[in-house]
């Protein structure tokens, strides 16, 4: 079915979020036979109402006059020591991956894999869609220190992977705060997007940057209905593991508890 693309056994919309309707059974069932364990469909994007599942996003851009003192004063120092500015894909391709493994290393929950193959599988899957692709710059070495890739879609975007060497994210680097600062300045003010997201609520918990972006960078929750769709067999697992599913030590298996959590609402 157009828009939906298999990540890690599940079909999910590749398009922008507000555009994902909801699937009839037909059109779920003729995803689920061409393989993967289930669909996660969202539908009713920035609703009034508070749900259990959200994506978090930005829609308008302030200067950093409207930001707390303590943000803008990092955003300060973040520039002071780097350049923001896009790369070509080829440049990503030979930096990038060293990047990303250390950063995988910094994570508290280690969800997934990370190796050169799977890197380099994830590259080949940006040059099928539209990508903007940013590095981060010593300004003093001009080293590539860090990298960030965006989703295009029209008048909207995705940030997607995030990574930066360990070294800088110690003492008074402060990268993240110039990357955010500055990515929300060229999508809303110079693009004149309608939004930038930073994805759905995340259903692994292995990183905090939504929370952080939403505590020193104004970005909000935007409520939509999630639906998850399973194969047969898998819906009966899932029924059966549910109720110890704040028990269960593996990652993959706790993930997909979670996001039945959302769905019932529970979480």
């Amino acid at each position: 079915m157009n828009g939906y693309a298999l990540y890690r056994k599940a079909w999910r919309f590749e398009g922008a979020p507000h555009c994902e309707t909801r699937l009839k059974e037909k059109e779920w069932k003729a995803l689920l036979q061409q393989g993967g364990l289930l669909v996660r469909n969202t539908y009713n994007f920035d609703c009034q109402e508070e749900t259990s599942f959200w994506y978090v996003i930005k829609d308008q851009f302030e200067g950093l006059e409207n930001l707390p003192s303590r943000v803008r004063n990092k955003i300060r120092h973040a520039f002071n020591s780097f350049e923001y500015r896009l790369i070509p894909f080829d440049t990503l391709k030979e930096n990038g991956y060293q990047i990303i493994q250390e950063t995988y290393a910094d994570y508290a929950v280690h969800d997934r894999e990370m190796n050169q193959k799977v890197f380099m599988e994830y590259l080949d899957q940006c040059q099928k869609q539209h990508f903007d692709y940013w590095g981060i710059f010593d300004k003093e070495t001009q080293q590539m220190v860090g990298f960030c890739t965006v989703t295009l879609w029209d008048q909207c975007c995705e940030y997607g992977v995030t990574g930066i060497l360990s070294k800088y994210k110690k003492g008074s680097y402060y990268p993240y705060y110039g990357l955010y600062q500055y990515l929300n300045q060229h999508y809303l003010e110079k693009q004149q997007f309608k939004y930038v997201s930073d994805s759905a609520r995340t259903i692994t918990e292995h990183s905090q940057i939504q929370e952080y972006l939403i505590q020193n960078f104004n970005f909000r929750k935007a409520y939509c209905q999630l639906e998850v769709h399973y194969r047969w067999w898998m819906k009966l697992a899932v029924k059966m593991l549910y109720p110890f599913r704040k028990i269960i030590p593996l990652q993959r298996v706790k993930a997909i508890l979670n996001m039945e959590a959302m769905q019932r609402g529970e979480k």
